[in-house]
């Protein structure tokens, strides 16, 4: 008897446990919100072009051998008021390709002795370059950009002696890099100062055993308008 009274309770015991289990629910995973990331449009934005002025600066070191051991020196430099023209067309806000042309609106004059005669000189400069224009938007009217592409530059000098003139074309060309500021006013109107190095090397000059080392760059500030 003692045994059916036993099993009678286990019985009962465990049927209460399934019922009292079957009240549990399991526990609801805790919801997360996933906050969207937004998306950078890249619009494509254009051709512009561009008018600018300021300093086109030429600076040569000359070398001359005369089989006595080597003669340095210096010349002054020259800096030329310059005019810049700017065509280019901008793929989205991030990077441009850009043509440059820079033409010097004035003629240095100058003078030199040998062998004791006076010789008058005019020097002329322009310079052209290709670039690449990686942009970073600071704000949405601010940006900072460089300039990394190809120029070349053309120093013409006059030197006038007794019976004409005699001309040397001096083209410089290479890498040429630069760094700039612009700001937006509106959807069309984009000012710009920048600076640019057109050439930084060495020319060698077979005939005279000479040779010089030539630094080409500018400054300029302007305006564009994008189409």
């Amino acid at each position: 008897m003692k045994n059916i009274v036993l099993s009678a309770v286990a019985v009962f015991a465990m049927s209460s446990f399934a019922v009292a289990g079957g009240d549990i629910t399991p526990p609801e995973e805790p919801m997360v919100d996933v906050p969207e990331v937004m998306e950078v449009e890249v619009v494509d934005q254009g051709f512009y072009i561009g008018l600018g002025y300021g300093s086109l600066g030429g600076e040569e070191t000359y070398r001359y051998n005369p089989g006595l051991g080597e003669v340095e020196f210096e010349e002054d430099s020259r800096d030329f008021d310059q005019l810049l023209l700017q065509a280019g067309y901008k793929y989205n806000q991030y990077v441009a390709f850009e043509g440059r042309y820079w033409f010097g609106m004035n003629d240095l004059s100058g003078s030199f002795y040998d062998e004791g005669f006076l010789y008058d000189t005019d020097a002329s400069l322009d310079a052209w370059g290709l670039y690449v224009k990686p942009m970073y938007p600071v704000t949405p009217e601010f940006d900072v950009y460089a300039l990394l592409g190809y120029a070349t530059s053309t120093l013409t000098e006059d030197v006038f002696i007794p019976g004409g003139t005699l001309t040397r074309d001096t083209d410089l060309d290479g890498f040429s890099w630069g760094l700039g500021v612009s700001y937006t006013f509106n959807e069309s109107i984009i000012i710009f100062a920048d600076y640019v190095s057109l050439y930084n090397d060495t020319v060698d000059y077979a005939v005279w055993n000479a040779s010089s080392d030539f630094e080409v760059d500018t400054v300029n500030i302007g305006v564009s308008y994008q189409f």
